[in-house]
């Protein structure tokens, strides 16, 4: 049993419901990331009605440590992608696990 949903499972499970052939559903699916990645990239969130929005957060430097050798180093600065779901998208995941029960 496969717990992940894999971009092939996105295009075929487009290429069923819409009709297009499966190499315009994977095209389509494609550019979709690519826009996302793309405003990412320039710093820009991407807002999806209903769904959620993408953000771009600056992580400053820190020291870490290695939970084995107890040795401290540097984690550099580095810019992490984060994901707001809406409000839409929280009250349908929060229904449907309490209908699950």
């Amino acid at each position: 049993m496969r717990i992940n949903l894999t971009k092939k499972d996105l295009v075929n499970a487009i290429y069923m419901q819409v009709g297009f052939s499966k190499q315009i559903t994977e095209s389509v699916v494609e550019e979709f990331f690519f826009i996302i990645i793309s405003n990412l990239s320039k710093k820009k969130s991407v807002k999806i009605s209903k769904f959620g929005t993408f953000l771009i957060r600056s992580k400053s430097s820190r020291i870490g440590r290695n939970p084995k050798t107890k040795e401290e180093t540097e984690i550099s600065k580095r810019d992490v992608v984060l994901f707001k779901p809406s409000k839409e998208f929280k009250e349908l995941l929060n229904n449907n696990g309490k209908n699950a029960t």
